[in-house]
């Protein structure tokens, strides 16, 4: 849990991903004073980001330990273990939604998008992200294997096309108008190292990626999409 924790924090204090959380949170409109939930909270940064913003976050994460380490963080934040496809909160309840990084992980993600649905109030918004897991971008001398090597690292998991179905995927849930923007991270340091190790243990390919990393060449592009669509 701490290495997963640290990855994500690194990633995280990414300057893009930085933008992109800022802009996520934008989306969501006005929320001061007003209930948004956060689904796949990661260590609860989120969370503590919304509520400077004068929001009322509830943090929801399917994973245990992943709560437990954000209460530690976040003891005054307000989380809960939850199923993206089966959220705590009454019909119409909260006045934003976001998901970040979770569509891919899901087995269903068509239902865990209908259910932000139904928790918005009419009026809200749902905001979704997701790294787009097929289409990672390294580059090597040897781009056979590397594509070979992120497919193969994609299709471990469950749903690793699912954020280039969300706009889809908010239609087919009802949402009115889904907005797509097309980010990304492009990572040159330890961080891209560091991606480069959760795609695979080749070590042959690893050799390569840490070399460049010593003379300064490893590139690591993640396309990020990010949607926003209206309850009506």
């Amino acid at each position: 849990m701490s290495s997963l924790l640290a990855v994500l924090d690194a990633g995280d204090a990414q300057p893009a991903a930085v933008a992109l959380r800022a802009r996520s949170y934008e989306l969501l409109g006005d929320v001061t004073g007003r209930t948004v939930v956060d689904v796949g909270r990661g260590g609860g940064r989120a969370v503590a980001e919304l509520t400077a913003r004068g929001a009322r976050p509830v943090g929801v994460d399917l994973d245990p330990g992943m709560v437990a380490a954000a209460r530690e963080r976040l003891p005054t934040g307000d989380f809960h273990v939850a199923d993206a496809g089966a959220l705590p909160f009454a019909t119409g309840s909260v006045a934003g939604y976001r998901a970040d990084k979770v569509l891919h992980l899901l087995d269903d993600p068509a239902r865990a998008v209908a259910e932000a649905r139904r928790v918005l109030a009419p009026g809200g918004w749902a905001v979704l992200l997701g790294p787009d897991r097929d289409a990672i971008a390294v580059d090597s001398d040897d781009p056979a294997t590397t594509r070979r090597l992120v497919r193969a690292k994609a299709d471990t998991f469950p749903s690793p096309r699912a954020p280039r179905r969300q706009r889809a995927l908010l239609h087919d849930a009802g949402f009115t108008g889904p907005v797509v923007e097309v980010r990304g991270l492009a990572l040159t340091d330890d961080v891209a190292l560091a991606m480069a190790h959760r795609l695979t243990d080749d070590r042959d390919w690893l050799a390569e990626q840490t070399a460049r990393r010593r003379a300064d060449r490893i590139f690591v592009a993640i396309p990020v999409f990010l949607l926003v669509a209206a309850r009506r």
